[in-house]
């Protein structure tokens, strides 16, 4: 029987089909859907971890301990969970490790766009790369087969396009064998602690393995060649294959389920088939480069972009723009007087993030932000944060900002999981080194921009369990902070008055703007009514940026539809002429 799933399901599917009993990770678009679809499987552990290297060290430990694992993050978490994977690399496992990364080509939802391709190479690791749903639940499979048969970690890589993409999946009634019983702990120091002397008797494992696996990638089912016209050539994987495929129907095909290490045997084989080699792919020339080191003529990115994600379109109007295809005949046009409307990213009516920066704003604070939801109050109209890199970078840039000696008013601010996630090292940073920044957690009791996943902060796990909360007041005293102020943006007063007070102080502070996410918890008021006798159509009440306020020719309107009675509107209105009902 098939199923239509996207990625993120396939993997999830393949992960419990394939005897993984226990999953950690981090919510991360496009990844975040692995973990929340496994962990509904019966018999089976799931946890969202503060941050991808724990994560990511806890699925080590697992495997360590017997246990088939599964970690999954998105591009950027790789970064963060870096340093245990080139540890586990060198160590190897007990038992199978699959780790699934998903790459964001476009950047739909990221800060950066990096290829992690070259993880594979840096860790010296090896990857797989699915092309569809039916591929990402058969390769964690294989992955986890060849974590056990190379004692080592293995990375399937995916991105945007396939995670979030529908295909049909085969699935099985049958239930995948339950669990041995837990074996006694293995100990093996030799192995397992990384210490310089243990560590340089390791590295020469890795080595004769990846001589291995490059044995393995020769004969693999997961790569092969499609035999076609002789004249072109391709060689790509994952979704680009299904893209080129469609474009070039009649080349021949080396179709790449490894990526690394490479077969080079049968890269000369198919070489020897075709007089002209392309290679599609997207990002970093990753394939090109190493079939360039093998002494073989080929073309890739002096045709097809190196930015951006591909698509059927895109790689068509390369070809036909470098002379490999035909131009297509030019499909009528189709004229209309409709125009799309510009939907610009804002935050949502009521979020708690909004009233904060307006209060910020206002006071014309110089704000370093970091990842999530709040991010978008660097655009228009609010125009209230001026720096974000990545996850808990706010605290620390703030701090630098503040001992470089510059006047302004500094704040930094991060949500609740961005807190958990990175924020508490440099907190402490702060309070050790005598800074005096002060720390705004957006408290909204939820990971919201990836899907409101719960964190250590909510109080459930992911399999919906009740759990101990982590208290980001008490965390912050309990490491040394005296002044700690908690407060609902939405008191715009109160806010106010805070956040002066902590701006003028000498100590380092931390205030916890806690209002709950509206998209989670569903509140809605009565909306309140504009009277069209007392506006001015100043156009204050727009400058919050929020969606049901539009502005008429003479006066604002508030599409009730919309508007979720939050009130914000009422409060910033210099006329009053915006009435709570």
């Amino acid at each position: 029987m098939k199923k239509l799933m996207t990625g993120n399901e396939a993997f999830a599917y393949g992960s419990y089909l394939h005897g993984v009993r226990f999953a950690a990770a981090y919510p991360g678009t496009p990844s975040s859907e692995i973990l929340s679809n496994y962990a509904r499987y019966p018999g089976i552990f799931a946890e969202w971890s503060p941050n991808e290297k724990v994560a990511l060290d806890a699925a080590i430990g697992a495997a360590y301990a017997g246990t088939r694992a599964m970690s999954s993050m998105k591009h950027v978490g790789m970064n963060v969970a870096a340093d245990s994977l080139f540890y586990a690399v060198y160590t190897g496992l007990k038992a199978g490790l699959v780790i699934i990364c998903a790459d964001d080509p476009n950047m739909h939802s990221s800060q950066n766009e990096q290829d992690n391709r070259n993880y594979a190479k840096f860790a010296k690791c090896p990857m797989l790369e699915p092309s569809d749903s039916e591929e990402a639940k058969q390769f964690v499979g294989t992955a986890l087969d060849m974590s056990e048969q190379f004692d080592t970690p293995v990375i399937v890589r995916s991105v945007t396009r396939l995670s979030h993409s529908s295909t049909p999946v085969e699935v099985t009634d049958q239930e995948p064998p339950p669990p041995e019983e837990p074996p006694v702990y293995e100990r093996d120091a030799q192995k397992f602690v990384m210490v310089p002397a243990n560590a340089r008797r390791r590295h020469p494992v890795v080595e004769e393995r990846l001589k291995q696996l490059a044995e393995f990638a020769e004969s693999t089912p997961i790569n092969y060649i499609e035999s076609g016209d002789s004249k072109l050539g391709i060689v790509s994987a994952g979704v680009c294959y299904h893209y080129a495929r469609e474009v070039f129907p009649d080349a021949t095909f080396l179709k790449l389920g490894m990526v690394y290490p490479l077969p080079e045997k049968l890269i000369h084989k198919f070489a020897e088939q075709v007089d002209k080699i392309i290679v599609v792919e997207e990002l970093d020339p990753f394939l090109e480069e190493r079939l360039k080191l093998m002494g073989i003529e080929v073309q890739g990115k002096d045709i097809f972009p190196m930015i951006g994600e591909f698509s059927p379109s895109l790689i068509r109007s390369s070809a036909v723009q470098a002379g490999l295809i035909e131009a297509p005949e030019a499909l009528p046009e189709i004229k209309s007087n409709l125009e799309r409307p510009i939907r610009p990213p804002m935050l949502c009516p009521g979020c708690g993030h909004r009233a904060l920066f307006h209060v910020l704003r206002e006071n014309g604070v110089l704000v370093t932000g970091d990842i999530g939801c709040y991010t978008l109050a660097f655009a228009p109209p609010l125009n209230a944060m001026h720096t974000t890199g990545c996850m808990g970078a706010s605290i620390g840039v703030a701090h630098g900002i503040n001992k470089a000696g510059v006047k302004d008013d500094v704040a930094a601010v991060l949500g609740d999981s961005t807190f958990l996630h990175s924020g508490i090292h440099p907190v402490i940073d702060v309070l050790y080194n005598q800074g005096s920044t002060t720390t705004i957690i957006s408290d909204n009791n939820a990971t919201a921009m990836t899907g409101f996943q719960e964190h250590p902060g909510t109080g459930k796990t992911v399999q919906d369990r009740e759990t101990k909360v982590v208290d980001p007041e008490k965390l912050v005293r309990g490491i040394g902070y005296e002044k700690v102020d908690i407060c609902d943006p939405y008191d715009i007063d109160k806010m106010e008055k805070i956040l002066q007070d902590h701006l003028k102080s000498e100590e380092p502070s931390v205030i916890i703007a806690r209002h709950p996410c509206v998209l989670s918890t569903r509140e809605k008021h009565t909306p309140p009514e504009v009277d069209p006798e007392i506006c001015i159509n100043c156009g204050v009440c727009l400058d919050i940026g929020c969606s049901p306020l539009v502005q008429e020719e003479d006066h604002v309107r508030i599409d009730t539809l919309l508007c979720n009675g939050c009130g914000l509107c009422v409060k910033v209105c210099p006329q009053e002429a915006i009435i709570e009902k």
